[in-house]
């Protein structure tokens, strides 16, 4: 089973003053980036926060946003100095450079800092109903992942089977492929050279060695390992596969470059083109594979 990287979650909890929401949304990424939006003054614990979404995400872009609701009360403030002095510096830019100021004020809420929270601290009561909250909705997140990722592992299954397909129909092609290449070659020597100059030995040995150049069963023999060891590394039971899966991919493609610069063969070439188009489409679903 394998996990896809993008994702959806969401949890609420109420308290006798507060509702708290939370929603965690996830997109692929090499490694795992973290954006919070929120009202809360997270302070000591936005690093715990951060932490519990990483063990339970493992890998990916993740926006976060988490909202306290008091029913009525007030929990922000405005930062009014800080806002005095942003709106000079907005102002002095404007008209130095004569830009139009435009909706000042809804450019002045969004700078960082203008809005802040009344309270000082989370307290304990509030931080477990935050991290209990995050590990239902980071659990539904993964609940989403997972679903994406039958549909992802089905598809793979069936790119690598092409690409086996394709590799077995080569074989029928390698008899005439040989032929032709033998017969293009006599006739290119006998374009340029009397028959009866040619050593009819040494010619042959330059058939074997220059047959022998373009010989494709190691690069058969390779890919086929690789498609191999792909389709294992599919049925793994580790969660995070994507960078393996990627890895063994690349590898796929070198093969497959190899068979079509040594094959010199029209039905040998296409086959290679369909084996590459399968290999792309492999690639863009393994990137948003965890």
């Amino acid at each position: 089973m394998i996990y896809s990287m993008t994702g959806f979650g969401e949890a609420s909890r109420e308290t006798d003053t507060k509702t708290y929401r939370i929603e965690v949304r996830s997109l692929n990424g090499k490694n795992t980036d973290i954006r919070f939006r929120t009202s809360l003054n997270l302070r000591d614990k936005e690093l715990a926060l951060r932490k519990l979404v990483t063990e339970k995400g493992l890998r990916g872009k993740f926006d976060v946003n988490l909202v306290v609701d008091l029913g009525g009360a007030e929990d922000s403030q405005l930062n009014v100095p800080l806002m005095e002095k942003y709106y000079a510096e907005l102002k002095g830019f404007s008209e130095k450079h004569s830009i139009p100021a435009g909706d000042v004020m809804q450019s002045l809420i969004r700078m960082p800092n203008v809005v802040q929270v009344s309270e000082e601290n989370i307290s304990d009561g509030d931080w477990k109903v935050i991290e209990d909250m995050t590990t239902e909705a980071m659990a539904m997140l993964n609940g989403f992942r997972q679903t994406e990722g039958k549909s992802l592992y089905k598809d793979l299954q069936e790119r690598v089977a092409n690409i086996l397909k394709a590799l077995e129909e080569i074989e029928q092609h390698e008899p005439t492929r040989i032929v032709a290449i033998k017969e293009r070659i006599r006739k290119n020597l006998n374009q340029h050279m009397n028959d009866e100059s040619v050593d009819k030995n040494r010619f042959e040995q330059e058939i074997l060695f220059y047959m022998e150049k373009l010989d494709i069963n190691e690069e058969k023999v390779r890919l086929t390992q690789h498609c191999k060891f792909f389709k294992e590394a599919l049925d793994m039971e580790q969660i995070t596969k994507g960078k393996k899966l990627n890895f063994i991919s690349q590898e796929m493609g070198r093969e497959i470059n190899t068979l079509g610069a040594k094959a010199q063969h029209s039905e040998i070439q296409q086959l290679v083109v369909t084996m590459k188009d399968e290999l792309e489409k492999i690639k863009e679903q393994v990137l948003n594979t965890l």
